[in-house]
């Protein structure tokens, strides 16, 4: 059984590079004893009057210098087979599973879909909860299955793509935030090299340009994978080198008649289409147009090459309040200049 920790210091379990010190923490490593473990953390954050609370990879989090909770880490490690055919194969991934060295995993062995998502900092686990996404790919579009324990009773449940009611950067999960630890997620890629997405942003020219370099007319899913490698790390800071916890703002989705309005003004304004209602603009164009990239409120600032990362100049030493003062400064600035309210992506930990 997985022991309780005391004192847990958590500082370089998140990548916005916040000191934090939880109360009490246990580690779950692995998959034969999940269920007495979540049962025992259950019945001490009972006893303790404490309560729980999952921390993953601490890629999309913002956390407290003192955290009063059992802190549950979940690295349970296993990529398991259930159903391997000539066009697709499905896959059942545990938590702990690095999520852009299983998506090299995949592509080694010639299973294709999950490209797009590559270099997203995080693990396999927290990927439902936000569900993920980048250049045109949602993580939804390849989950059949979550297995999670709920926390209040220990139970274990399985949750069927329908079930995990996902959307834009949101799901079931997160309308339950704390409730559930996942403990695997259920994976069907397909095998087919020529199908490839590159149609969003500037992904079509540079996976063509590894295409070209490697041979081929048409890019493959590893030209892809490649691509995004290389886009994200010119546009994004390396947490290890620069604290950050990625995209801090989500992309506004806003009605047709108001981006109109807003075109007639700022005619560069990109969008990307969603229905014939709305439509959704880059929270990264409007903070830059705001005149905002590269600046914020010290130690809090944008970087100076994506507007939509927020940076900590002063790692294990900025604290909550300094990135809310950042925060609310460029959402008010974003505000009186477009109208738009900026949402923040990342969860705030109390």
């Amino acid at each position: 059984m997985a022991n309780i920790i005391n004192n847990c210091d958590l500082s370089h379990n998140n990548t916005m590079a916040l000191s934090c010190t939880a109360r009490h923490a246990m580690i779950l490593d692995s998959s034969d004893t999940l269920a007495d473990d979540i049962r025992h953390a259950i019945d001490f954050a009972a006893q303790h009057s404490l309560p729980l609370f999952v921390l993953s990879f601490g890629s999309n989090v913002i956390l407290p210098n003192e955290l009063n909770a059992l802190v549950l880490l979940p690295r349970i490690k296993d990529i398991k087979v259930l159903d391997d055919n000539a066009y697709s194969v499905t896959l059942e991934v545990a938590c702990g599973e690095n999520w852009h060295e299983f998506i090299q995993v995949c592509l080694d062995k010639g299973y294709y879909g999950l490209e797009n998502l590559a270099l997203i900092p995080g693990l396999v686990g927290a990927c439902p909860v936000q569900n993920i996404g980048a250049y045109g790919v949602q993580v939804s579009d390849f989950i059949t299955k979550v297995i999670a324990y709920d926390l209040t009773n220990g139970q274990r449940h399985e949750f069927g793509a329908d079930d995990c009611q996902f959307d834009y950067r949101h799901s079931f999960f997160k309308d339950n935030e704390g409730r559930y630890l996942i403990s695997h997620a259920v994976f069907k890629l397909h095998k087919d090299e020529r199908k490839t997405l590159t149609n969003y942003g500037d992904l079509s020219v540079m996976a063509q340009d590894f295409a070209t370099k490697n041979g081929r007319d048409l890019p493959h899913p590893i030209d892809v994978f490649h691509a995004v490698v290389a886009i994200r790390e010119s546009k994004l800071p390396n947490p290890a080198v620069l604290a950050n916890c990625g995209s801090f703002f989500q992309n506004p989705i806003i009605p047709i008649a108001q981006f109109n309005t807003l075109k007639a003004e700022f005619h560069d304004l990109p969008s990307y289409p969603i229905d014939d209602q709305v439509i959704k603009v880059p929270a990264g164009w409007l903070i830059d147009k705001a005149g905002l990239k590269g600046k914020g409120v010290a130690p809090i600032l944008t970087h100076q090459k994506q507007a939509l990362v927020l940076t900590n100049h002063a790692p294990y030493t900025a604290t909550q309040d300094d990135i809310r003062t950042a925060q609310d400064f460029i959402v008010h600035t974003v505000q009186d200049k477009f109208g738009i309210t900026l949402v923040r992506e990342p969860v705030w930990v109390k």
